[in-house]
């Protein structure tokens, strides 16, 4: 086609001195481009634009081999051999967002508002005991899965393949689908506890306005892949964390009688004696039954903890990243969680009728707002940054939920590509739509009925953390036991568990007691005498959908063994083996570096 047939113009003159210019393609699709001016200059359709185009383009499936990682700068030591099926999820998560990733994530409903329910159940002395318990074997399991995830972090669902792997394939798909449950309701459940918490400052708007506008927000945020994620997390982490050090000073002030609004009244221990003693009822029974009904709140206030872990596909640097969110998580241990809860229990009644389960409402149930009710103002701001951190966790199970989705259709249903759609921009789309429809749970926040469903969604979601935690434990030991077995040597290992392998075995025999524990507080709940079905359900509910599981694909794959021989173990299957001498090399290299920085950068260095 020559060049005089590839153009054709054709100028109409009017009153209003109008010229229409039609252009030809080789692609027979017109252009009309109208300008007051005789000489135009065509231009593509809003539809046709570069942005527009990138946009749709990133929807479809990401292309073999093309995963986004290819430009990522690695160290010596990283770039070694890796076995086994690699993820699509792309890099985007900088050692940045993991600091704060794993400083802030989780610290939503069950450390803010669900604590009031285990302060009341338990007493400040059980609430306290059943923390550091709990926090004691949750380091442990931190190390056993560090030590395994910066080996698999190219597994896009991270420690929810390592049970499948390690263990057994139907405790791993029992395990995975029990995990993916807590997520898919964590959604769900933390948008009804932000409709309630808005209750706090009124009551004449539907709460389901609000629902809806966190709701598009999230699933946004989402869309735009762990980037968008990790941002979110970035500035919502902050903030919570920022609170929680103003409160753990507020709070010391407090009981040493600084608090103006207490008129300057010192509390010491006084509700650790006063009306009932530091424990739930007066028997040494009720005191011990309220001591385990503390272990699943814990359990739960402490979910998320993992996620960078989980994140390892998308992390730019893993090694790193997981080795310096570990120093990260036994601060926030020991001041976020030990030193709070005990604050908690010096300045608020356990017998406070404002508790969340005494016939209060979550938007003032919160044990923070009520230990600053008489400070002008506080509260309100207290509140607000309690709502950023349930709409961040909320945030957290969007993401969490998706990826673990995508890890059980990887491992169970890989000839179904609608179920491993993984896009250009590393967004594993049906996990994401999933847990979108699932989220729609929240629009009950209208319903009379919103504090039942409210009860249900935190009794799926505590317990399942459990059986995650153990799968997590056993999977480390099972590692162990397969690299000693096969012969194959620990200085393959990028990280090695600070509390080894005998810190994996106390994590689980202390998990399985609390498994006990829990299910006799379910049967026969704190406070009374009789069994309790409603109660029982309502408590155990995850243990009945993880026997199901578990035996149905027993049932139907045949796989009649416990555990898979350690002979048999794949220790090939998407682990990276890291040179051992040159991963010195370069921790010998960092340290001269940081012998020669300032005081305050190796500080700096050393924490993120």
């Amino acid at each position: 086609m020559s060049s005089a047939q590839q153009e054709k113009a054709a100028t109409i003159n009017d009153k209003s001195n109008v010229s229409i210019h039609m252009q030809e393609s080789s692609s027979t699709s017109y252009v009309f481009d109208f300008d007051p001016g005789h000489e135009t200059t065509p231009s593509k359709p809003l539809l046709n634009s570069p942005f527009v185009q990138n946009f749709v383009d990133s929807f479809k499936r990401a292309e073999p081999g093309k995963t986004g990682f290819e430009d990522l700068e690695y160290s010596s030591s990283q770039k070694s051999e890796s076995l086994g099926k690699t993820t699509e999820l792309k890099k985007r998560i900088k050692p940045r967002h993991v600091f704060l990733i794993q400083l802030g994530s989780g610290l939503g409903t069950g450390l803010l508002v669900g604590n009031g329910s285990a302060l009341r159940e338990a007493g400040p002395a059980g609430l306290l005991i059943g923390y550091i318990i709990v926090s004691s074997f949750i380091y442990c399991t931190y190390n056993a899965i560090a030590e395994l995830g910066i080996s698999y972090s190219q597994l896009s669902g991270s420690y929810n393949e390592f049970s499948s792997i390690l263990i057994d394939r139907a405790f791993g798909f029992s395990v995975a689908c029990v995990y993916a449950l807590q997520w898919l309701t964590i959604m769900p459940l933390e948008l009804t506890t932000s409709s309630m918490i808005i209750k706090y400052w009124t009551t004449k708007v539907n709460p389901d306005v609000f629902v809806v506008i966190f709701y598009v927000i999230l699933v946004i945020v989402n869309f735009m892949g762990g980037a968008g994620f990790a941002e979110f997390e970035f500035f919502m982490n902050s903030a919570k964390v920022c609170m929680l050090f103003g409160f753990v000073i507020f709070g010391i002030i407090s009981d040493c009688g600084g608090s103006y609004g207490n008129g300057y009244t010192y509390i010491g221990g006084r509700n650790w004696k006063e009306p009932i003693g530091a424990f739930f009822g007066e028997s040494k029974a009720d005191h011990f039954k309220g001591i385990c009904s503390s272990f699943v709140y814990a359990a739960f206030a402490y979910g998320g903890f993992e996620t960078s872990i989980l994140s390892a596909a998308e992390q730019v640097n893993p090694r790193k990243s997981i080795m310096k969110a570990g120093k990260m998580l036994l601060f926030r241990i020991i001041v976020m969680y030990c030193l709070f809860v005990l604050i908690i229990g010096l300045l608020v009644p356990h017998n406070s009728s404002r508790l969340l389960g005494n016939g209060s409402s979550a938007s003032s149930a919160s044990p923070l707002v009520i230990a600053t009710s008489n400070i002008t103002a506080l509260p309100h701001i207290i509140n607000a940054v309690i709502l950023m951190s349930v709409l961040s966790v909320a945030n957290a199970s969007l993401f969490i939920s998706s990826r673990v989705v995508l890890s059980i259709c990887e491992q169970f249903f890989p000839r179904v590509p609608l179920l491993t759609y993984v896009d250009r921009r590393g967004r594993p789309l049906f996990g994401l739509i999933l847990a979108a429809i699932i989220g729609l749970l929240s629009f009950v926040a209208a319903s009379p009925s919103e504090s039942i469903v409210f009860t249900w969604l935190l009794s799926i979601s505590g317990l399942s953390a459990l059986f995650t935690y153990l799968s997590m434990n056993l999977s480390h030991i099972r590692f162990r036991k397969a690299m000693k077995v096969q012969g194959k040597s620990l200085n393959e290992m990028g990280y090695l568990s600070k509390t080894g392998i005998w810190g994996s075995y106390y994590s689980s025999i202390i998990i399985a007691l609390i498994f006990i524990a829990q299910f006799w507080i379910a049967l026969v709940p704190v406070g009374t005498y009789k069994p309790d079905a409603n109660n029982f359900f309502q408590n155990y509910l995850a243990m009945v959908v993880f026997v199901v599981l578990y035996f149905g694909f027993k049932i139907i794959t045949k796989e009649w063994h416990i555990f898979i021989p350690s002979d048999q173990v794949d220790l090939s299957r998407g682990r990276k083996i890291f040179d051992h001498e040159l991963l010195k090399q370069e921790e010998q290299e960092e340290a001269e570096k940081s012998k020669k920085k300032p005081l305050s950068m190796r500080i700096k260095n050393f924490w993120s």
